[in-house]
């Protein structure tokens, strides 16, 4: 089988429990770490999928990798590869077909619930699931591309995901681990300490119940990932 792509693009937003429910099903993959200067291929055919994680640029800014990884996204949509985007990555595909990303209204940082849309496209996604605890940390946010569906929303978001045939982007972050956001806390923690407003939780807050809260975030993750592995 070929592997997964899966692209980094800062030391702390890798994988987290994606890598994890690709490992369980002995599904390959293989990191490129786009942050260490991991070229970005020209060829989505080598790949079975193509996963694209977070990180704490925008898609708007100029940086090397940004054109070549919007390229590739648009040749794997062309060939029918499956493709998952994650918060940045899922703005990074809104931009490359054909969506813009631009400054949410807040800031909306923690957890929070997230609702299921009631549409057959949502449900062949989420299945029974209708809303769950999901963990966010983003300023921006993506519009709906052409011919994609948002699929959910949140109090401080109104798309939190699209769908378009086997392709999914999210703005929220269902892949963490209980590490991810204690090493998020850690390094990030600063940013929101001064910050207000109910969209956003202190690194105390965010852990609080944190084994429970991330175990059922894998659940949520895993029948989307269950979906998106049917693509292949």
């Amino acid at each position: 089988m070929k592997p997964v792509a899966i692209f980094r693009h800062s030391v702390t937003e890798g994988p987290g429990y994606f890598s994890t429910y690709l490992d369980t099903r002995r599904i390959p993959w293989r990191l490129m770490k786009v942050d260490a200067g991991d070229a970005v291929p020209d060829d989505p055919a080598p790949f079975s999928g193509l996963c694209f994680m977070g990180g704490p640029m925008s898609v708007n800014d100029d940086l090397p990798w940004i054109e070549p990884e919007l390229a590739l996204i648009r040749r794997a949509v062309d060939q029918d590869i499956p493709v998952l985007g994650h918060c940045l990555g899922g703005q990074l595909m809104s931009k490359a077909l054909g969506g813009t990303v631009a400054r949410n209204p807040v800031k909306e940082i923690g957890w929070g619930a997230v609702t299921v849309h009631e549409s057959d496209t949502a449900r062949r996604w989420f299945s029974d699931v209708r809303e769950f605890l999901s963990f966010h940390w983003h300023g921006e946010t993506f519009t709906i591309p052409p011919g994609a569906e948002c699929i959910a929303a949140s109090d401080y978001c109104a798309r939190q995901g699209f769908a378009i045939g086997k392709h999914l982007g999210l703005q929220c972050h269902v892949e963490m681990t209980t590490e991810l956001i204690r090493v998020w806390c850690e390094h990030w923690g600063n940013e929101v300490r001064g910050m207000t407003g109910a969209s956003i939780q202190t690194p105390e807050q965010m852990q609080q119940d944190l084994a429970a809260r991330v175990h059922a975030l894998n659940g949520v993750a895993g029948v989307l990932y269950d979906r998106w592995v049917e693509g292949f």
